[in-house]
């Protein structure tokens, strides 16, 4: 008998596990949105930084999308930087084979991945690490010296960023430590950091000098849902009401309420009709797993089963 009960109550938090598991990926949330014609501009006091996703491209004969990063002075309009990224875009993460970058004094850093790195994740979560990785890096004006490059990447906070194209939440803030090393006598190391909004993408920049770039504007051909507006946009003005309007607005004698009128309507999926959808429905629906009893059914489709706690995750309240 208590092995009985053992065994019953494992399989409820087994299965709500699982539910909670079903719901986080439905809600899951892209946060670099990796469409060609996807652009980003970000300003600081001196410069402009415009990110654009260009293509499709041939890197080493595999077909790719270019992330293209051209940094360029306010007051001039000159382009003085131009990095790109050859990007592919899989159901988890998009794919880095390759990059040209302009590395100053160093000249042109070419780099090929002979197994495509991960650049990012397309869902972040708190504490995610990962790492960009090479051997195969070429120096244009050093073209007999390779060097080794690693970027270490991590997500160490989720923050509220306000910029000049809107208030963003839940912003993934990614650090991204480097170490590059040539010929036995040059290293270079600097960590900089990257924020990104759910379904908008990169909103924030901070380079290794500490000097901050802020989203100004985006396009985006898949457009998210608009940032929070402030309340004083939202406001229109009152308009003049109209005879009909006054007429249906004249005090009637107020009636009592009836006991129809007071109850409230029952929340879906409230299968414990306690008022609200939380931990206590799913416990109640998974303790009847693999049965029929048609009030743990929420879809009544014959069965208590995985999709009755999905629907149940999915609506939790807040």
């Amino acid at each position: 008998m208590k092995t009985e009960i053992f065994l019953r109550r494992l399989k409820s938090v087994l299965v709500l596990v699982l539910a909670y598991g079903f719901a986080f990926t439905a809600t899951a949330q892209n946060y670099y949105p990796a469409d060609v014609g996807n652009t980003w501009v970000l300003e600081d006091a001196e410069e402009r930084r415009t990110y654009s996703l260009e293509g499709p491209d041939t890197f080493e004969g595999t077909e790719v999308i270019t992330l293209k990063i051209e940094i360029e002075e306010l007051d001039t309009g000159d382009v003085i930087d131009t990095d790109k990224y050859f990007l592919t875009v899989g159901s988890e993460d998009i794919k880095l084979h390759g990059t040209i970058l302009e590395e100053g004094d160093l000249g042109t850093v070419t780099t090929n991945f002979s197994t495509p790195a991960t650049f990012f994740p397309l869902t972040l979560m708190l504490g995610d690490k990962w790492q960009i990785d090479t051997d195969a890096v070429k120096l244009s004006i050093l073209t007999f010296i390779s060097g080794k490059s690693t970027t270490n990447l991590e997500v160490v906070a989720f923050e509220e960023l306000e910029t000049s194209a809107g208030t963003f939440q839940n912003c993934a803030k990614v650090e991204l430590a480097l170490v590059f090393s040539a010929g036995g006598f040059i290293t270079v190391e600097s960590t900089t950091y990257q924020w990104l909004a759910p379904n908008v993408g990169p909103v924030q920049y901070q380079n290794s000098e500490g000097l901050i770039s802020t989203l100004v504007d985006f396009n985006l051909l898949t457009v998210p849902d608009e940032p929070d507006t402030p309340e004083e946009d939202m406001i229109s003005e009152p308009s003049e009401p109209s005879e009909e309007d006054t007429t249906s607005e004249m005090p009637s004698e107020p009636t009592e309420p009836s006991e129809e009128d007071t109850t409230p309507e029952p929340l879906p999926y409230d299968v414990t009709a306690d008022g609200v959808v939380n931990i206590l429905d799913l416990t109640f629906v998974a303790s009847r797993f693999g049965e029929s009893d048609p009030e743990a059914d929420v879809n009544s489709d014959g069965i208590v089963n995985i999709l009755d706690l999905v629907l149940i995750a999915q609506n939790l309240s807040s």
